[in-house]
């Protein structure tokens, strides 16, 4: 199963085990924030699209708090959801709250974060935890997670990942009646419904996430071509051409990229040895090549057969920098 990501403290993670546990639960372990009940303060640099907000100010409403990352895919993957959620139901009484927690040192600068916001198209306030103050008072641990609180300001539920969409949607349903006895409510969101006439995706034998800086990558899992500089977060191209080749099984390739001192990159993407051809990513030109102007995450490879393959990156914009490759079916 790929659909979560953990964060690392002290050179230790989750093993996959348990992450498997915890999601087919929908839930993660107990933290200061559901240990307690009461939502924890907002500790936070910055807010976007809102004042600052307290729990205090928030007591009268349902509330969701959503920790997020711009790059992480399977926040990107939950994010339609968060949306049709505030669209619907913020004039009945429940108010989205995004915490943005960086994963990489990049996500901490003002620009990109303002860029992920609006790409995203994210219009509910967003509080930014560069120094993951907020995260440590709810006791997170994951991308993504959300926290679900109910009038009185008393913790209901926590789900970590994807999924558990029509869970979340009924429980807001609920604490919104329950706040407000009599009020009308809008349909079920169309997001929710097509997602429970699909279902999840199976993940099983799905590569899992690959990083490539010194702090988390595991031996073997990608060969370098090129000059290119390991630091704790990732790969970095020094000068000339680079390649990065990478074993993997899935469908769906991203990467969490970041371009050079020019502000822009172009990285050439073949699969199987050729160029990617019909199976490209949505960031990926007719040509075969990347090209983009933002720290984010880029989409390489898209409705590939179902199996073994070898993605191979090549490039030769000095100072661009490679962080995380991350699968889907």
């Amino acid at each position: 199963m790929n659909i979560t990501r953990r964060r690392l403290f002290a050179g230790v993670v989750m093993t996959m085990a348990a992450t498997q546990s915890l999601i087919a639960r929908g839930l993660a372990p107990a933290g200061p924030a559901s240990a307690a009940g009461d939502m924890p303060a907002f500790k936070v640099e910055r807010w976007v699209s809102s004042p600052p907000l307290t729990a205090d100010m928030l007591r009268g409403k349902v509330v969701l708090v959503d920790f997020w990352e711009y790059t992480c895919v399977n926040w990107i993957r939950t994010s339609p959801y968060v949306k049709a959620w505030h669209r619907d139901y913020a004039d009945r009484g429940l108010v989205v709250v995004g915490v943005h927690a960086p994963e990489f040192e990049f996500g901490k600068r003002a620009e990109n974060i303002d860029r992920g916001i609006r790409d995203h198209g994210l219009t509910y306030p967003i509080a930014l935890d560069n120094e993951f103050a907020t995260w440590r008072a709810f006791g997170n641990d994951a991308w993504p997670a959300k926290y679900l609180f109910d009038a009185h300001g008393t913790l209901v539920k926590r789900w970590v990942g994807e999924g558990s969409y029509g869970d979340i949607e009924a429980e807001i349903r609920r604490l919104l009646v329950a706040a407000s006895p009599g009020t009308t409510l809008p349909p079920i969101s169309p997001e929710a419904m097509a997602f429970a006439k699909t279902g999840e995706h199976s993940y099983a034998g799905i590569t899992a996430e690959t990083y490539v800086g010194a702090e988390r990558r595991e031996p073997g899992t990608v060969t370098l071509e090129g000059q290119w500089q390991t630091s704790r977060q990732s790969l970095e191209l020094q000068n000339g051409t680079g390649k990065i080749v990478l074993p993997f099984t899935a469908g769906e390739v991203n990467v969490v990229m970041q371009p050079g001192a020019l502000g822009k990159a172009a990285v050439a993407v073949m699969l199987d040895g050729k160029p990617i051809g019909e199976a490209r990513g949505a960031d990926v030109g007719p040509d075969g090549v990347a090209r983009f102007d933002r720290s984010g995450m880029i989409r390489l490879v898209a409705r590939a057969p179902r199996g073994k393959h070898v993605l191979t990156l090549v490039a030769s914009d000095p100072g661009l920098k490679v962080f995380v490759f991350t699968f889907g079916p």
